[in-house]
């Protein structure tokens, strides 16, 4: 079998240090192209960085996720969450390339019940999930050969996170107050990585006419923010490392300055019905994460 070049945007973010690190040994080589070469608040860098690209797949995984700022800042979160990907998609295009295109849960508003299922309206109610939705539909318009992948509470070894934010918690107090109105799919970036994989080989391979379009790709199981940092304590306390009491809270007594969706759920059917991918449960993958966190130290 023939290696898959994979061209992904970003050095950095939680996903593509994920995907360097699990393309290992598989049928993939991933080229990461980011700043100052691209630079997605520079628009004109993006033509000149993918010119001379011979990769079979780009992936748009960088990102302003700054949920917070954005609301202050949604000018550059447009910039680089929806006019940057709707350049990109339309290089992939020029290029004779698939595009798969990072989105997110919170293009929903969180008022439904049940989890979200592709075909759900968007509504997102904060700057950041308005420029993803944007983004979307800006991939949509000027690629018709995109996957977008929306997934939901990525944490990792990497960056900053809100299993990371927790431990740091835990070595200062005894007691944290967590979000407990609130639900989704916590999803570790090793699995989007290998999620993202997968879908790469099925559409370089040319499997299945229904290969393109939106997919939701989240792991199995759903979690509060307070159920996800009590199971991030007890995985640390296994391990010996820092724990903490987890006193629940309602989100009215954690104002933020973006709103965020009660329910962030998402239904993944379709991704595993169409390109037999399926995230593992969340609680099984969170484990080795806080371990590989607390090996690194405070």
């Amino acid at each position: 079998m023939p290696r898959i070049r994979i061209a992904v945007t970003g050095t950095s973010g939680q996903v593509v240090r994920s995907l360097v690190e699990r393309s290992v040994g598989t049928a993939c080589d991933v080229i990461c192209i980011g700043r100052p070469a691209l630079d997605l608040g520079k628009p004109d860098t993006i033509d000149r960085a993918l010119s001379t690209t011979t990769a079979d797949l780009l992936v748009s995984a960088a990102a302003y996720t700054d949920v917070n700022r954005a609301e202050a800042a949604s000018d550059v979160a447009e910039l680089i969450n929806a006019r940057a990907p709707r350049l990109l998609a339309a290089r992939a295009n020029g290029l004779g390339i698939p595009l798969i295109h990072l989105s997110t849960d919170y293009v929903f508003d969180g008022t439904k019940r049940d989890p979200y299922v592709e075909s759900d309206p968007i509504r997102p109610i904060n700057a950041y999930g308005r420029s993803k939705a944007n983004g979307e539909r800006a991939v949509a318009a000027a690629h018709p050969c995109h996957v977008i992948l929306r997934t939901s509470w990525v944490y990792s070894p990497f960056n900053r996170n809100f299993v990371r934010t927790m431990l740091d918690l835990a070595r200062k107090q005894s007691d944290v107050r967590v979000v407990a109105d609130q639900s989704g799919n916590p999803t570790a970036a090793a699995d989007i990585a290998d999620g993202i994989l997968a879908v790469a080989q099925n559409l370089v391979e040319g499997r299945g006419e229904e290969r393109y379009g939106t997919f939701h790709m989240a792991a199995d199981g759903a979690a509060t923010w307070a159920e996800f940092a009590t199971a991030a304590f007890a995985a640390s306390a296994e391990r010996g490392g820092p724990s903490a009491h987890v006193v629940p809270i309602a989100s009215a007594e954690y104002q933020t300055p973006a709103r965020r969706p009660a329910n962030s759920q998402l239904d993944c059917a379709k991704i595993a019905r169409v390109h037999g991918v399926s995230l593992p449960r969340w609680r099984s993958s969170l484990g080795p994460c806080v371990g590989r966190i607390l090996e690194q130290g405070a």
